[in-house]
Protein backbone atom coordinates (compact mmCIF):
# COMPACT_ATOMS: atom_id res chain seq x y z
CA UNK A 1 0.00 0.00 0.00
CA UNK A 2 1.38 3.18 -1.08
CA UNK A 3 1.88 6.64 0.97
CA UNK A 4 -1.35 7.91 -0.32
CA UNK A 5 -3.68 4.58 -0.48
CA UNK A 6 -2.60 4.16 3.42
CA UNK A 7 -3.45 8.19 4.21
CA UNK A 8 -7.13 7.08 2.53
CA UNK A 9 -7.44 4.17 4.66
CA UNK A 10 -6.32 6.23 7.03
CA UNK A 11 -9.09 8.92 6.87
CA UNK A 12 -12.16 6.80 5.57
CA UNK A 13 -10.90 4.72 9.36
CA UNK A 14 -11.27 8.04 11.41
CA UNK A 15 -13.98 9.85 9.20
CA UNK A 16 -16.14 7.53 7.42
CA UNK A 17 -15.02 9.68 4.47
CA UNK A 18 -13.94 7.04 1.59
CA UNK A 19 -11.56 9.77 -0.24
CA UNK A 20 -11.14 6.42 -3.17
CA UNK A 21 -14.71 7.33 -4.50
CA UNK A 22 -13.03 10.73 -5.86
CA UNK A 23 -10.97 11.44 -8.91
CA UNK A 24 -7.27 10.56 -7.07
CA UNK A 25 -5.43 12.85 -9.56
CA UNK A 26 -7.39 16.42 -8.22
CA UNK A 27 -7.72 15.14 -4.50
CA UNK A 28 -3.70 14.08 -4.15
CA UNK A 29 -2.88 17.42 -6.22
CA UNK A 30 -5.04 19.80 -3.98
CA UNK A 31 -3.65 17.77 -0.67
CA UNK A 32 -0.36 17.48 -1.13
CA UNK A 33 -0.35 21.15 -1.81
CA UNK A 34 -1.81 21.76 1.91
CA UNK A 35 1.00 19.43 3.48
CA UNK A 36 3.57 20.58 1.79
CA UNK A 37 2.49 24.20 2.76
CA UNK A 38 2.63 23.33 6.51
CA UNK A 39 5.63 22.14 6.17
CA UNK A 40 4.96 17.78 5.67
CA UNK A 41 6.76 15.44 3.78
CA UNK A 42 4.43 12.90 3.27
CA UNK A 43 0.78 11.74 3.33
CA UNK A 44 1.62 9.68 6.88
CA UNK A 45 3.60 12.44 8.50
CA UNK A 46 0.00 14.98 7.71
CA UNK A 47 -1.70 12.29 8.88
CA UNK A 48 0.05 11.73 12.00
CA UNK A 49 -0.11 15.86 12.72
CA UNK A 50 -3.88 15.92 11.85
CA UNK A 51 -4.33 13.18 14.93
CA UNK A 52 -3.16 15.78 17.03
CA UNK A 53 -4.70 18.68 15.52
CA UNK A 54 -8.13 19.84 15.47
CA UNK A 55 -7.47 22.67 13.22
CA UNK A 56 -5.40 20.74 10.54
CA UNK A 57 -8.03 18.39 10.39
CA UNK A 58 -10.63 21.23 9.78
CA UNK A 59 -8.45 22.92 7.19
CA UNK A 60 -8.39 19.39 5.20
CA UNK A 61 -11.49 19.00 4.96
CA UNK A 62 -11.90 22.70 3.83
CA UNK A 63 -9.27 21.86 1.38
CA UNK A 64 -10.87 18.54 0.60
CA UNK A 65 -14.88 19.90 -0.12
CA UNK A 66 -13.34 23.00 -1.50
CA UNK A 67 -15.93 25.14 -0.20
CA UNK A 68 -15.92 27.71 -3.38
CA UNK A 69 -19.66 29.36 -3.54
CA UNK A 70 -21.41 32.30 -4.08
CA UNK A 71 -25.04 33.72 -4.35
CA UNK A 72 -27.28 33.05 -7.92
CA UNK A 73 -24.09 31.00 -9.06
CA UNK A 74 -24.83 31.01 -12.78
CA UNK A 75 -27.83 33.55 -12.50
CA UNK A 76 -29.60 31.82 -16.11
CA UNK A 77 -29.98 28.76 -14.24
CA UNK A 78 -31.50 30.23 -11.14
CA UNK A 79 -33.84 32.35 -13.32
CA UNK A 80 -35.18 29.21 -14.85
CA UNK A 81 -36.04 27.79 -11.72
CA UNK A 82 -37.72 30.86 -10.59
CA UNK A 83 -39.83 31.36 -13.76
CA UNK A 84 -40.03 27.63 -14.73
CA UNK A 85 -39.06 24.85 -12.83
CA UNK A 86 -40.96 25.61 -9.09
CA UNK A 87 -44.19 27.22 -10.47
CA UNK A 88 -45.26 23.84 -12.18
CA UNK A 89 -43.85 21.91 -8.74
CA UNK A 90 -46.36 24.07 -6.69
CA UNK A 91 -48.91 23.61 -9.15
CA UNK A 92 -48.59 19.77 -7.54
CA UNK A 93 -47.88 20.69 -4.17
CA UNK A 94 -48.10 23.77 -1.98
CA UNK A 95 -45.48 22.64 0.80
CA UNK A 96 -42.61 21.48 -0.80
CA UNK A 97 -39.68 18.89 0.42
CA UNK A 98 -36.58 21.09 -0.50
CA UNK A 99 -32.65 19.28 -0.13
CA UNK A 100 -29.94 21.68 -1.01
CA UNK A 101 -27.05 18.85 -0.85
CA UNK A 102 -23.52 19.55 -0.41
CA UNK A 103 -24.87 23.04 0.11
CA UNK A 104 -20.83 24.28 1.52
CA UNK A 105 -20.98 27.61 3.24
CA UNK A 106 -24.69 28.15 2.34
CA UNK A 107 -24.85 30.68 -0.35
CA UNK A 108 -26.88 27.85 -2.49
CA UNK A 109 -29.58 26.62 0.29
CA UNK A 110 -30.24 30.79 1.34
CA UNK A 111 -30.45 31.64 -3.02
CA UNK A 112 -33.04 28.79 -3.11
CA UNK A 113 -34.84 30.35 0.14
CA UNK A 114 -34.86 33.66 -1.68
CA UNK A 115 -36.52 32.61 -4.65
CA UNK A 116 -39.19 30.57 -3.20
CA UNK A 117 -39.96 33.48 -1.08
CA UNK A 118 -41.19 35.61 -4.35
CA UNK A 119 -43.63 32.41 -5.07
CA UNK A 120 -44.82 31.62 -1.26
CA UNK A 121 -45.08 32.80 2.32
CA UNK A 122 -41.44 32.73 3.84
CA UNK A 123 -42.72 31.59 6.92
CA UNK A 124 -44.09 28.08 4.59
CA UNK A 125 -40.56 27.82 2.65
CA UNK A 126 -38.33 24.99 4.62
CA UNK A 127 -34.98 23.97 3.14
CA UNK A 128 -32.34 20.60 4.05
CA UNK A 129 -29.44 22.04 3.44
CA UNK A 130 -26.38 19.35 4.18
CA UNK A 131 -22.53 18.94 3.78
CA UNK A 132 -19.88 16.91 4.64
CA UNK A 133 -17.75 19.64 6.50
CA UNK A 134 -18.71 20.57 9.89
CA UNK A 135 -16.84 23.84 9.39
CA UNK A 136 -18.68 24.81 6.53
CA UNK A 137 -22.14 24.28 8.07
CA UNK A 138 -21.06 26.24 10.94
CA UNK A 139 -19.91 29.09 8.79
CA UNK A 140 -23.16 28.79 6.91
CA UNK A 141 -25.54 29.22 10.33
CA UNK A 142 -23.71 32.33 10.96
CA UNK A 143 -25.03 33.85 7.19
CA UNK A 144 -21.95 36.44 7.03
CA UNK A 145 -20.31 36.97 3.47
CA UNK A 146 -18.03 38.79 1.61
CA UNK A 147 -18.85 41.32 -1.72
CA UNK A 148 -17.65 38.34 -3.77
CA UNK A 149 -20.26 36.09 -2.91
CA UNK A 150 -23.42 38.47 -3.81
CA UNK A 151 -21.93 39.80 -6.95
CA UNK A 152 -24.80 38.09 -8.99
CA UNK A 153 -26.95 39.00 -6.45
CA UNK A 154 -29.93 41.50 -7.52
CA UNK A 155 -29.27 44.92 -5.82
CA UNK A 156 -33.15 44.98 -4.51
CA UNK A 157 -32.85 41.23 -3.05
CA UNK A 158 -29.09 42.77 -1.49
CA UNK A 159 -31.11 45.44 -0.34
CA UNK A 160 -34.24 43.28 0.95
CA UNK A 161 -32.56 40.42 2.47
CA UNK A 162 -28.83 41.89 3.23
CA UNK A 163 -27.64 44.13 5.95
CA UNK A 164 -24.08 45.39 5.43
CA UNK A 165 -21.57 45.08 8.38
CA UNK A 166 -18.22 47.00 7.68
CA UNK A 167 -16.57 45.09 4.15
CA UNK A 168 -19.30 42.06 4.93
CA UNK A 169 -23.17 41.56 4.45
CA UNK A 170 -25.41 39.41 6.62
CA UNK A 171 -28.54 37.61 5.38
CA UNK A 172 -31.63 38.20 7.04
CA UNK A 173 -32.79 36.24 10.01
CA UNK A 174 -35.99 35.36 8.24
CA UNK A 175 -34.33 33.57 5.64
CA UNK A 176 -31.43 31.98 7.77
CA UNK A 177 -35.00 30.65 9.41
CA UNK A 178 -36.32 28.89 6.12
CA UNK A 179 -32.72 26.83 6.36
CA UNK A 180 -31.81 24.03 8.37
CA UNK A 181 -28.15 22.70 8.38
CA UNK A 182 -27.05 19.05 8.74
CA UNK A 183 -24.35 17.22 8.60
CA UNK A 184 -24.19 14.46 5.90
CA UNK A 185 -21.97 12.30 3.39
CA UNK A 186 -23.53 11.35 -0.16
CA UNK A 187 -21.42 8.71 -0.19
CA UNK A 188 -22.34 6.71 2.71
CA UNK A 189 -25.16 8.20 4.76
CA UNK A 190 -28.54 7.15 3.66
CA UNK A 191 -31.09 10.28 1.66
CA UNK A 192 -34.39 11.02 2.96
CA UNK A 193 -37.42 10.43 0.19
CA UNK A 194 -40.28 12.29 -1.04
CA UNK A 195 -38.10 14.92 -2.24
CA UNK A 196 -39.98 17.54 -4.72
CA UNK A 197 -36.56 19.38 -5.35
CA UNK A 198 -33.03 18.60 -5.01
CA UNK A 199 -30.37 20.99 -5.50
CA UNK A 200 -26.62 19.83 -5.83
CA UNK A 201 -24.12 21.46 -7.76
CA UNK A 202 -20.92 21.74 -8.67
CA UNK A 203 -19.90 18.46 -6.12
CA UNK A 204 -20.21 15.72 -8.84
CA UNK A 205 -17.28 16.88 -10.74
CA UNK A 206 -15.10 15.82 -8.10
CA UNK A 207 -16.12 12.06 -7.94
CA UNK A 208 -15.03 9.17 -9.99
CA UNK A 209 -17.59 8.06 -12.64
CA UNK A 210 -18.68 4.92 -10.30
CA UNK A 211 -19.01 7.05 -7.07
CA UNK A 212 -21.46 9.21 -9.87
CA UNK A 213 -23.35 6.29 -10.90
CA UNK A 214 -24.61 5.19 -7.50
CA UNK A 215 -25.19 8.99 -6.15
CA UNK A 216 -27.31 9.69 -9.65
CA UNK A 217 -29.65 6.27 -8.76
CA UNK A 218 -29.64 7.44 -4.93
CA UNK A 219 -31.11 10.84 -5.77
CA UNK A 220 -33.34 9.45 -8.04
CA UNK A 221 -34.97 7.38 -5.25
CA UNK A 222 -34.97 10.36 -2.61
CA UNK A 223 -37.44 12.72 -5.04
CA UNK A 224 -40.96 11.43 -5.94
CA UNK A 225 -42.29 11.01 -9.49
CA UNK A 226 -41.88 14.07 -11.04
CA UNK A 227 -40.04 15.90 -8.31
CA UNK A 228 -36.53 17.89 -9.73
CA UNK A 229 -32.89 17.13 -9.65
CA UNK A 230 -30.78 20.36 -10.53
CA UNK A 231 -26.91 20.38 -11.02
CA UNK A 232 -24.35 22.37 -11.62
CA UNK A 233 -23.57 24.16 -15.07
CA UNK A 234 -20.24 21.32 -15.65
CA UNK A 235 -22.10 18.51 -14.38
CA UNK A 236 -25.10 17.28 -17.40
CA UNK A 237 -26.18 13.82 -16.98
CA UNK A 238 -25.77 12.83 -20.56
CA UNK A 239 -27.33 9.19 -20.27
CA UNK A 240 -30.51 10.35 -17.35
CA UNK A 241 -33.02 7.61 -18.59
CA UNK A 242 -30.26 5.62 -16.95
CA UNK A 243 -31.00 6.67 -13.90
CA UNK A 244 -34.45 6.89 -14.29
CA UNK A 245 -34.69 10.82 -15.26
CA UNK A 246 -35.86 12.93 -18.20
CA UNK A 247 -34.20 16.48 -19.28
CA UNK A 248 -36.42 19.45 -18.51
CA UNK A 249 -34.18 21.90 -19.35
CA UNK A 250 -30.76 22.35 -19.54
CA UNK A 251 -29.53 20.82 -15.87
CA UNK A 252 -32.90 20.48 -14.79
CA UNK A 253 -33.95 16.57 -14.61
CA UNK A 254 -37.38 14.84 -13.93
CA UNK A 255 -37.89 11.62 -11.70
CA UNK A 256 -39.78 9.55 -14.54
CA UNK A 257 -39.44 6.03 -12.54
Amino acid sequence: MNDYQQFIANVKKKTGIDLAQYKEAQMKRRLTSLYEKRGFKNFHEFFTAMEADEKLFHEFLDRMTINVSEFYRNAKRWEVLEKKILPKLLEQNKRLKVWSAACSTGEEPYTLAIILSKLMPLSQVSILATDIDENAISRAKIGVYSERSLQEVPEEIKKKFFTKEGLHYKISEAIKRAVIFKKHNLLSDPFDVNYDLIVCRNVLIYFTEEAKHVLYHKFNKALKPGGIFFVGSTEQIFNPRLYGFETEDTFFYRKIQ
